[in-house]
């Protein structure tokens, strides 16, 4: 949450001449509503469940760039996915970064809590080490510049595919 994934991701595809996909926006626009609504009406549990099904289904396509939800990592079976059926970038960002790129905007379920930052540091506690188990590279999200992030994603991608 708060690392970039859409904004790197967006620049990423475009770079590289591949179609952009957000797991989030895909069942957005599957079930017609925002993804709070669904944590307001389903709950947790409901979503992520959502969320499994879309990211296999999503997993399986040729020439795209995949955005995943924050959260999505927590699956095991996603994780799995994800791993087996492409090059898995873990955008690292600390929860201070992530919370001064989000702390105005309200559409996040998980942060609409007394200390955003708390929960923030919370879910990288958890997260953190299972990005690092699931990703073929990671790569520092700078504060407001994606366009070294997405560099330095090419850069690894070309040495990746170089061996």
């Amino acid at each position: 949450m708060g690392a970039g994934k859409t904004t790197i991701g967006q620049l990423l595809a475009k770079r590289l001449n591949l179609t952009f996909l957000d797991s989030d926006q895909v069942i957005e626009d599957r079930t017609g509503v925002s993804i709070s609504t669904i944590f307001e009406i389903e709950g947790e549990p409901a979503f992520r469940a959502r969320e499994v099904q879309i990211i296999d289904e999503l997993s399986v396509e040729r020439a795209i760039v995949l955005s995943t939800g924050g959260g999505a990592i927590g699956n095991p079976l996603t994780r799995q996915r994800l791993r087996e059926r492409g090059f898995v970038v873990y955008l690292h960002t600390t929860p201070e970064t992530a919370y001064e790129r989000i702390r105005r905007k309200g559409e996040r379920p998980l942060l609409r809590v007394d200390n955003p930052l708390a929960t923030l540091r919370s879910l990288y506690e958890v997260r953190h080490p299972l990005y690092e188990q699931t990703a073929h590279a990671k790569v520092e999200s700078y504060r407001d510049r994606p366009q070294s992030v997405v560099a330095d994603i090419l850069t690894l991608l070309r040495d990746t595919t170089a061996q």
